[in-house]
């Protein structure tokens, strides 16, 4: 009895073992490719930091569902976002359509890009890619950067700049992802998102402004969340 308890001991330790390294394997294949892709969409944009206007031609050649393209100074966000008829595809989808749990960056499949709160998701991965690095608009370095401040945009053929007036962790809900807001709603809406920061940005927002909210995850149960309202 003692010898088959034993023997069963080790097969549960060699199969948890053997998950384990799997899943390692598994992850580091997933940030490989998402890594090639980030480096072929660099070339086809080419610094794209430095650039007045993005043509998002070239990117829906690779992807159909390409919206935009979005850059968060002194982190590594620098992406075209994607949107499609969900928010399932592109958790486990790259920018290519090949199946990775990097997933990549999207926006929430309920908006239009002049929605009063449009929304981008991306998952926090450890090697830094998608929004892996938007937990450093957590640190008062950042934030007391006003550079910092400024969210690009490309979309639509159009280049729009965003003024961060919130960031914060929060434990996961749904209320700062409203799209669909009421009567005077919205203004109750900017109040609650604004006071939830963690820094004093002293921004004035107010019911006509339109904003941008970028969402990912911060530990099991909370997401780092991070907004901005659409500069005229």
């Amino acid at each position: 009895m003692r010898n088959i308890i034993t023997a069963c001991m080790t097969i549960i330790f060699l199969f948890i073992i053997t998950f384990i390294i799997l899943n390692i394997y598994k992850w580091k294949v997933d940030s490989y490719h998402t890594k090639e892709q980030i480096t072929e969409i660099k070339k086809i944009i080419d610094n794209p930091i430095k650039k007045k206007f993005i043509d998002l031609d070239n990117l829906s050649k690779k992807n159909k569902d390409t919206l935009g393209y979005i850059i968060v100074n002194n982190t590594n966000i620098n992406y075209p976002f994607v949107k499609t008829d969900n928010n399932d595809y592109y958790l486990d989808h790259s920018f290519n359509k090949k199946k990775n749990d990097a997933g990549w960056i999207f926006m929430d499949y309920r908006n239009n890009i002049n929605d009063k709160n449009i929304i981008l998701y991306g998952h926090d991965r450890k090697d830094n890619t998608m929004f892996g690095t938007l937990k450093y608009t957590l640190k008062k370095d950042w934030q007391k950067d006003k550079a910092n401040h400024i969210i690009t945009l490309f979309i639509s053929n159009e280049k729009r700049l965003y003024q961060v007036f919130s960031t914060y962790t929060i434990k996961t809900e749904n209320y700062y992802i409203t799209t669909d807001f009421k009567k005077n709603s919205f203004s109750k809406f900017i109040k609650t998102i604004k006071n939830r920061s963690n820094y004093n940005y002293d921004v004035e927002v107010n019911e006509n402004d339109n904003i941008l909210t970028l969402s990912s995850c911060y530990t099991e149960k909370e997401k780092v969340v991070l907004h901005a309202k659409l500069l005229k």
